[in-house]
């Protein structure tokens, strides 16, 4: 083999290891982070669907209204404030 190959096949495998120790250290600090993430994943995919069927939101508004007609005021406006903040984000 030429020196030229020889170095080529050296720095590979160098290049090799070195990525595969890059994959574990990422691994091990992203793991914390495992949980929180899929619970946010789990939050967008259940946005996703009830932007897709929205007549659960109104059913669900109005099962709220059936049974706790005092605060339905305060509850309807903070549904407007995030419903105002959901199309304003998918917007962008």
């Amino acid at each position: 083999m030429s020196k030229k190959l020889c170095l080529l096949i050296e720095r590979r495998n160098h290049l090799v290891a070195r990525a595969a120790s890059q994959r574990l250290a990422l691994a091990v600090s992203i793991a914390p982070w495992r949980t929180p993430l899929a619970r946010v994943d789990r939050g967008l995919m259940v946005l996703r669907y009830l932007k897709q069927h929205p007549a659960w939101l109104i059913g669900g508004g109005l099962v709220l209204a059936a049974f706790r007609p005092v605060r339905i005021g305060s509850w309807l406006g903070r549904g407007w404030l995030a419903w105002k903040v959901m199309r304003q984000l998918s917007d962008k």
